[in-house]
């Protein structure tokens, strides 16, 4: 189902509902930065499961639109890879803009865990993207049963980490009625992410009408994956002005996850078989002798999932240097950059290749 609109109309409404979504996510880290204050809970929990699950709100319900009401897959692709790199762009930038004051803040150790359960899932996204290889039960991919109990571990580890806050807060709202609070704007971003949704596909669609052809998984990536990854981009922003980076980074890296949890969703939902083959031949292995010719034809979710993996692989490299100099007393300021360059280089390759 596309709105009958047309480009221009289509653009004022997408850039409403993203300065909509900026503007609660400002106050929504607002409130974890208090929950956090407030309560003995990890901050790594906090930033990494309760603001991850609401700032990733948008993703969940444009997902779930995505496959059961304009049914395309390609823009849940499009739309969980598109924003965990872009959420990964903004760590990279953090690091270059904020690398001094990352490398004396206190980061929770589960973050390092979480990169590198990250990592796995997008190793899974390689063997269906990359190399076209699925298998599915009763139309569900035995991936989205994987990444499930992944996203289980990872809480496990979030929920573990006794990294606390250094401040403290004289708010004189009280813990209900930050809580409280808290839920009403969360309810208030669900509101306008179904309609995000249908906003995406009909700019996509008037976008090729006017001849900028994009696929699916391009416009997932760059519309909805840029306006459902806001909330991160402003409520990190927003951590990070108040130094609590434990919070932000976990914000950005406990999104990741969830997105992926949102991926296994969406396939559960989805009745047109799973959504990690919307794009590739369903089930089909590659013998050796051809995995490297196609390979060399991806389209832009396989490109865009290689470069998911490599700016993972950046930010995983960052959390255990930062981890190590915990110990040794180094302050590797200039290495934080080059990795935030890494990340950011990443996201632009993607942008240019899927382009061509």
């Amino acid at each position: 189902m596309t709105l009958p609109v047309n480009l221009p109309v289509s653009i004022i409404l997408y850039v409403i509902l993203a300065a909509t979504v900026v503007l609660i996510s400002i106050k929504l880290a607002d409130y974890v930065d208090l929950i956090d204050k407030k309560t003995d809970i990890a901050g790594a929990f906090i930033g990494g499961v309760v603001l991850a699950a609401v700032t990733s709100l948008p993703e969940l319900f444009t997902s779930i639109s995505a496959v059961v009401i304009v049914r395309q897959p390609d823009l849940v692709i499009g739309n969980i890879l598109g924003s965990n790199l872009f959420n990964e762009t903004i760590l990279g930038v953090i690091l270059i803009l904020c690398a001094k004051a990352f490398s004396k803040a206190q980061v929770g150790t589960s973050h390092l865990k979480i990169t590198g359960f990250t990592v796995f899932i997008f190793l899974l996204m390689i063997l269906s993207s990359v190399l076209g290889i699925d298998y599915t039960v009763f139309n569900i991919s035995i991936y989205s049963v994987i990444i499930i109990v992944t996203y289980a571990l990872s809480i496990k580890f979030m929920a573990s980490d006794k990294t606390d806050s250094d401040d403290t807060t004289d708010s004189a709202l009280t813990l209900k009625q930050i809580i409280t609070r808290f839920i009403i704007l969360a309810l208030v971003l669900v509101s306008s992410s179904v309609f995000l949704t249908l906003v995406t596909d009909s700019l996509q669609e008037n976008l090729n009408k006017a001849g900028i052809n994009l696929g699916k998984t391009v416009a997932g990536a760059l519309f909805l994956g840029v306006a459902t990854s806001l909330p991160e981009l402003t409520s990190a922003a927003t951590l990070v002005k108040k130094k609590n980076y434990n919070a932000a980074v976990g914000d950005l890296l406990g999104s990741g996850v969830f997105n992926f949890f949102i991926l296994s969703i969406a396939d559960i939902l989805y009745s047109g078989g799973s959504v990690y083959s919307s794009s590739t031949s369903l089930g089909h292995r590659y013998k050796l002798q051809e995995i490297f010719s196609h390979i060399s034809e991806l389209d832009s979710t396989g490109i865009l999932t290689i470069f998911g993996t490599l700016a993972t692989l950046f930010v995983t490299t960052t959390l255990i240097i930062h981890t190590r100099a915990k110990t040794n007393g180094k302050n590797p300021v200039f290495v934080y950059r080059v990795l935030g360059f890494g990340v950011l280089a990443c996201y632009l390759l993607f942008i240019i290749l899927s382009s061509m």
